[in-house]
């Protein structure tokens, strides 16, 4: 990309590479996603999607290259991670909730515990964000008597509690009953027309075509094709993609 549209971005992956022992989970990756874009990550299973969104926070170190969130050097020694982490969400697979707090505590525990906000301003904020995913009547309830759908939701709002400027979702439906995702698509297309940045890895080829404003395709750590929804799934003419579009309308 030009030095322009790299100016412009909110996460820059420059030639990231990471491996376990001889594996190569990602392989020189190079991508700049500016504010307010929708990149949907898909390719086979283990391919490395869920690697690549784990650097963005440092949750997976990386061996070689740069990966600059918001003009911080993520593996940077001098960066601090708990900082850092303010500015991305992220949407776990499973939620990862905690039990023993009700709905509302588990959406205000990081604005208050991290970033120090008044109570009172956490808990209005909270019940905002929980209205604007449809649990608002869910506040005081815990976990474990929500739905699977709903617990997502609740994840999202968690994710939204500390006003990132980019939001990563790892899979944020495969753990959930076909009639539940749905519910979790609509917000996630919500959050998209409001033009957060989100970086979804996902099986979910409706809302790829739909809500993406990029696919990004990778394969064995690399990323195969970076292109408009249009190009990937009507006219791409690589044989990978080609057999992936395949396998997932068989599955259909």
């Amino acid at each position: 990309m030009n030095a322009t549209v790299r100016d412009a971005a909110i996460v820059s992956f420059d030639n990231v590479s990471k491996w376990y022992g001889e594996y190569r989970a990602l392989e020189n990756i190079s991508i700049d996603i500016p504010k307010g874009q929708v990149v949907v990550v898909c390719g086979p299973s283990g391919s490395g999607k869920s690697t690549l969104i784990r650097t963005v926070n440092g949750l997976e170190p990386i061996q070689e290259g740069r990966i600059i969130l918001d003009g911080t050097d993520v593996h940077a020694r001098k960066t601090d991670l708990n900082q850092l982490r303010q500015k991305v969400g992220f949407v776990f697979q499973h939620f990862n909730l905690f039990p023993h707090m009700s709905v509302l505590d588990n959406v205000t525990f990081a604005p208050i515990k991290i970033q120090k906000k008044p109570k009172d301003e956490a808990r209005d904020f909270a019940r905002k964000l929980l209205d604007r995913v449809g649990l608002a009547e869910k506040a005081d309830t815990f976990p474990g008597f929500l739905s699977g759908g709903q617990q997502q939701r609740v994840a999202i709002a968690r994710a939204l509690a500390l006003r990132p400027p980019v939001i990563l979702f790892d899979e944020p439906t495969s753990a959930l009953d076909p009639e539940m995702v749905g519910e979790v698509l609509l917000v996630m297309k919500s959050l998209a027309s409001e033009g957060m940045t989100m970086v979804c890895v996902t099986h979910e080829m409706g809302f790829a075509r739909e809500v993406g404003d990029r696919i990004v395709f990778m394969d064995q750590g690399k990323v195969i094709l970076d292109d408009t929804p249009d190009q990937f799934f009507s006219k791409s003419d690589h044989p990978r993609v080609q057999r992936f579009l395949a396998d997932i309308r068989r599955e259909a």
